[in-house]
């Protein structure tokens, strides 16, 4: 017999602790599809009953596939005029919004969390499990980045924004005595977690799916060109790729991705570097498969990017702090750079054209971080506190 969540546990077990039979699922916002959201796919396969709830949901129909064909259960912020293209500034009312939720009917919550899901109201006869992609970094460590970049860290503008980064951290500190045990995509978040919260988190690394085995084309003409790949925001840092290139010219970058810096970025573009916006999933692959090596210079808390390229077989050349360094093996797999400077890009770029990289350790690598591994280990982590909490439950502690 299978105990609830695909562990072995003998019959008698099995009996004593019964599965959850109601099952709620909770994740911060849906605006686009991205690596938190492809771990939300992941969680609805193991729990494939579950209800599904989120703040917000603009996910177009064409790329709804990883929720698995559920309706999303949203807040009031929903119906609030200009939601879709303003939402960010929903932030002060995000609290009152997710507590707003009543879950009063779920056996077993589990919350997908960056930001505020994690702050669901739940009872004593409740597991409350979250996996936290990190902490709010914009209201703690990396306040003053945040500010920086987005242009609010002088005048009055400064002042009201720090005033609400304080009020959100008065009520971040309130959310993990709601929560019973938390999962981190990392060490680097486990350790931000224990930072922030003073809670220890198991790590179960995000999964990373294998580059679909499309035919290979020639059209972005890439084998000589280095690749960005991401959201263009500013903690992302492509500014100063452009500018490692410039200084570079007999190289070539090409930059896949749409956001909010594109515009910025697109100015003074030198001719080596080129600015492709989003592109079809297939051009994607095409591009992760052929390029001379990846360049992710974020410091990103874990980075899903830097894995897909190693199991494309490419090379990766990251910044060395956070979850870079837990996926890129440095001086095997890529080349990992210390400071946020065009001068280490270029340091690190020709420290990689001296290295022979083999693509099969790179794939081999990459298949720590599949899919199966994290339902593995997600199911494992989320049987062992059931039980734990059945226990604990059953002794009226």
């Amino acid at each position: 017999m299978n105990a609830p969540f695909g562990m072995p546990v003998n019959d008698r077990a099995q009996e004593h602790f019964p599965p959850p039979k109601r099952v709620a699922i909770v994740h911060d916002w849906l605006p686009e599809v991205g690596g938190a959201e492809h771990v939300l796919g992941e969680i609805l396969d193991v729990f494939p009953e579950a209800e599904l709830f989120s703040l917000l949901d603009f996910i177009p129909q064409a790329d709804r596939s990883f929720l698995r064909g559920k309706t999303v259960k949203t807040s009031f912020l929903q119906h609030i005029p200009w939601a879709r293209r303003f939402y960010r500034g929903f932030l002060p009312l995000m609290p009152l919004a997710i507590e707003y939720f009543d879950l009063s009917k779920f056996d077993l919550i589990i919350s997908s969390s960056y930001a505020v899901a994690k702050g669901v109201l739940t009872g004593p006869d409740q597991l409350h499990l979250c996996y936290c992609h990190s902490p709010a970094r914009y209201a703690w460590d990396l306040q003053e980045q945040y500010l920086r970049q987005t242009r609010r860290d002088k005048g009055i503008r400064g002042f009201l924004a720090r005033a609400l980064l304080h009020y959100i951290r008065l009520w971040d500190c309130r959310t993990p005595n709601g929560v019973d045990a938390f999962a981190a995509n990392s060490r680097f978040i486990a350790r931000r977690i224990w930072k922030v919260y003073r809670r220890r988190a198991v790590v179960i690394y995000p999964p990373v799916a294998g580059i679909h085995p499309d035919e290979k084309t020639d059209t972005l003409k890439l084998r000589s060109s280095y690749l960005s790949l991401g959201r263009l925001v500013p903690y992302k840092r492509v500014d100063i790729l452009i500018e490692a290139f410039r200084k570079m010219p007999d190289r070539a970058l090409l930059i896949i991705g749409d956001g909010p810096e594109r515009r910025r970025l697109a100015r003074g573009l030198p001719r080596n570097v080129r600015l492709l916006g989003r592109l079809p999933q297939k051009d994607v692959d095409t591009a992760l498969r052929e390029a001379r090596a990846l360049l992710f210079a974020a410091e990103e808390d874990f980075g899903l990017v830097p894995v897909e390229a190693q199991a494309a077989g490419t090379p990766v050349i990251a910044f060395g702090k956070g979850g870079a360094c837990e996926s890129v093996i440095n001086n095997v797999t890529g080349v990992l750079f210390y400071e946020q400077t065009a001068e280490a890009v270029i340091e690190a770029v020709l420290a990689s054209e001296s290295m022979k990289f083999d693509p099969d350790t790179l794939k081999r690598n990459a298949m720590g971080f599949e899919p199966r591994v994290f339902r593995a280990a997600l199911r494992q982590w989320i049987d062992a506190a059931w039980r734990k909490f059945s226990q604990r439950r059953n002794r009226g502690a």
